[in-house]
């Protein structure tokens, strides 16, 4: 078998189990786990499959761009924005990162209810200009035209003086093993550090995003206390999770 061939079956098999193993693909492709192990790297070169220690899982299928993620999954973000509700109470201090899921929960905030909303999303500062009981606090820095967010060292700043008590945080991947990962470099520095002060981080994932791993580390799985998903608490692909103590709603 060339190599062309083998690198197709490992995609193949990584699309269909999410995960690959280096032993059972030597066996199934007839090589050795050296050659396997090469495979593997060049297919995360390419971007197609993330490398980890033992074989490979998915990459995220989520788009980069704001502008793309914001209609990819609608109903699905609907969902875990439903459950995320129950959270949100009066008098809480809220902060929300820059993905599409977390502005699904902002876009849903009862207008009676008394918060305050920290975020450097100008999305989700623009969805509640007008509630009427949400004092909204911009965190304001350099425009990062992928996530329409704000970003650099005033962003970090700010973050470090801040406590609240949620941090709504959007996943873009998701593993047991690998943490909380994402596709842009300066979103992931400001994530981590709005992961660090918050006193509940509750994170937002479809369940397409769980075992998946980008390239810039956000947190460990461990920082993690609920996972709200579009999947039952049940599903398989969470038990993992609950294994740990997580929360999945």
């Amino acid at each position: 078998m060339i190599k062309a061939e083998r690198q197709q079956q490992i995609i193949a098999h990584i699309n269909k189990d999410q995960k690959v193993l280096l032993g059972d693909l030597s066996v199934l492709l007839n090589v050795s786990e050296d050659t396997v192990r090469r495979d593997i790297k060049e297919l995360s070169d390419q971007g197609l499959l993330k490398a980890v220690r033992g074989g490979a899982i998915l990459n995220s299928p989520v788009p980069l761009h704001f502008r793309d993620r914001e209609h990819y999954d609608v109903s699905h973000k609907k969902i875990i924005a439903e459950k995320a509700l129950s959270f949100i109470k009066d008098g809480q201090v809220i902060l929300f990162d820059a993905g599409t899921s977390a502005l699904a929960v902002a876009s849903q905030i009862p207008r009676e209810r008394r918060i305050t909303v920290i975020t450097n999303s100008f999305p989700i500062a623009t969805v509640l200009e007008d509630h009427p009981n949400a004092e909204v606090l911009f965190i304001g820095g350099r425009l990062n035209k992928t996530t329409f967010s704000t970003s650099g060292h005033e962003v970090i700043q700010t973050l470090s003086t801040i406590r609240p008590d949620i941090c709504f945080l959007g996943i873009c991947s998701i593993d047991i093993n690998l943490g909380v990962t994402g596709k842009d470099y300066e979103d992931a520095q400001v994530k981590r550090k709005m992961v660090e002060n918050a006193r509940q981080v509750i994170a937002l994932s479809t369940l397409e995003k769980i075992g998946t791993a980008e390239h810039y580390h956000i947190c460990s799985i461990d920082a993690i206390d609920t996972i709200i998903t579009d999947a039952e608490p049940g599903h398989e692909d969470l038990a993992d999770f609950t294994k740990i103590g997580i929360t999945i709603i």
